[in-house]
């Protein structure tokens, strides 16, 4: 009995049955991305709600919110960057060097949640500036600004929990532990939804107190994630030995984490040029923003569940791949593909026939819902290839293609979106801001897909010939997985 209850919790990558490994891994991470989605839309819908101010105030949130995605950024620059690598690792049958890679991954945790703490709370309302505050912006008026520097400088004191959150839940995944990974979320959420009314509305503390009432969360998010890892169940263990700075390990895990990151902080760079885009073309008018803000959220609400798609079955691609087993790696992403394609395929269609079911989630205004309603279905159109664009792309991760990933991560908003974003608008008005999003989408999308199923069958094939190289030759299996 104790024997079967182990196997249930501790899945073996490399032998249970894909399909059900897929359903026990992927499920949880959706589940975990849609409560992580909470986090943003408890704020937002509470802030919406208070009353003379709910414009201004979720405005400004959409201000804040490119600064807050940097700080999440770096949170998957190590937990997205360093599990593949890890898994590989333990694939390789290399445990030690595994949990090298998790002690190494812990430090440069800590190391970018303190200096982004220092950064936030003394630069602040300079990023607010720069990152076009409707409030600045808009002829002087100053109340969007503030709103958002409260609640950017308590957010900011809370970094470190972030970075914890996301840069160790990673981990957790990689030992197969989705249920335990999904609970690190699902512990803060609870605490959110909870808490938000309370500090918001109960206790007066408008914005203030729903970035008090998220960094409290993630701190209880924070929390249960670090003491996992101090049970006996868990694979990865921290050992001040193991914490001992690698510049290889590092970089490897850097290597692979830059495209992650650069598709989670280049969502900083959009949220930039869409706000300044839309000053310039109605005028500082922050209803515009606020429909934007409401949007964004729609957009997470595809990306955010097939992001978990991918990321929770990383652990089986990147274990199967390491050990050189082609037909399991191939198993799990037919699977994968075709849920994803149903996943998108479902939110588009609801995005083009109901976009303003979006406005009444946020307790927008009567012109907020206007605009939402005028412009979703141009904003959401490519969301049907995200299927590619956020699951395929976390699979070239988790096979080790860094330099792949990069390209794909760069591709849909600094080469296509962002120039898109400052040219339409010069033809189209505020319209042309809002269409660039699906334009950008859809072609990205397809480039994705297509270079996904030619290259492929060729990095499986590059790996299977290396390992047999290996074995001829009498090396070790402890190569490093490719890419990497």
């Amino acid at each position: 009995m104790n024997k079967g209850t182990v196997k249930r919790r501790l899945p073996d990558l490399g032998k249970d049955r894909v399909g059900m490994l897929v359903f026990k891994l992927a499920l949880p991470a959706i589940a975990a991305q849609l409560i992580n989605l909470l986090y943003n839309m408890v704020d937002r819908i509470y802030v919406g709600a208070i009353e003379g101010a709910g414009t201004q105030a979720l405005a400004a949130l959409g201000v804040v919110f490119p600064i807050t995605l940097i700080v999440t950024a770096f949170g998957y620059l190590v937990g997205l960057g360093g599990a593949p690598v890890a898994n590989m690792r333990m694939g390789e049958g290399r445990p030690d060097e595994a949990n090298r890679v998790f002690c190494n991954a812990f430090v440069m945790l800590v190391a970018f949640g303190v200096a982004l703490t220092l950064v936030v709370s003394f630069a602040g309302d300079g990023l607010l500036v720069l990152f076009g505050a409707p409030g600045v912006l808009n002829n002087g008026v100053a109340e969007a600004i503030d709103y958002a520097s409260d609640y950017l400088f308590v957010y900011g004191l809370g970094s470190v929990f972030v970075m914890l959150v996301v840069g160790l839940n990673p981990y957790i995944t990689a030992q197969g532990r989705s249920v335990i990974s999904m609970m690190t979320v699902l512990v803060g959420a609870v605490l959110n939804i909870a808490l938000d009314p309370l500090f918001i509305f109960a206790f007066g503390m408008g914005v203030r107190g729903a970035a008090l009432a998220t960094i409290i969360s993630q701190a209880a998010g924070a929390v249960w994630a670090f003491g996992f890892f101090f049970r006996k169940s868990s694979v990865f263990r921290f050992r001040l030995r193991d914490m001992r700075p690698k510049a290889k390990i590092m970089l490897s895990v850097v290597a692979l984490g830059l495209s992650p990151f650069i598709m989670t902080a280049t969502e900083s760079a959009v949220q930039i040029v869409f706000n300044v885009n839309l000053h310039m073309s109605t005028g500082g008018d922050d209803t515009y923003t606020a429909a934007l803000t409401v949007m964004m959220s729609a957009l997470q609400m595809v990306s955010m569940p097939l992001n978990g798609l991918g990321t929770g079955v990383q652990p089986l691609v990147s274990y199967n791949y390491g050990a050189g087993n082609s037909a399991r790696v191939k198993s799990t992403v037919k699977i994968i593909t075709v849920t994803a394609l149903a996943i998108s395929t479902s939110v588009w269609l609801l995005s083009l026939t109901a976009p303003t079911l979006y406005a009444l989630i946020f307790n927008a205004d009567a012109n907020v819902t206007a605009l939402v309603k005028k412009y979703t279905p141009f904003f959401m159109m490519g969301t049907i290839m995200f299927f590619a664009q956020m699951t395929l792309q976390n699979t070239f991760i988790a096979l080790g293609q860094a330099k792949i990933s990069v390209f794909l991560a760069c591709l849909r908003k600094i080469v296509l979106l962002i120039p898109l974003c400052f040219v339409l608008p010069l033809f189209l008005g505020a319209f042309g801001v809002y269409l660039s999003e699906g334009i950008a989408d859809i072609a990205a999308g397809v480039i994705t897909a297509f270079t996904f199923f030619v290259r492929f069958p060729r990095i499986l094939a590059k790996r299977e010939e290396k390992l047999r190289a290996e074995e001829a030759d009498g090396g070790s299996n402890g190569a490093s997985a490719g890419g990497v």
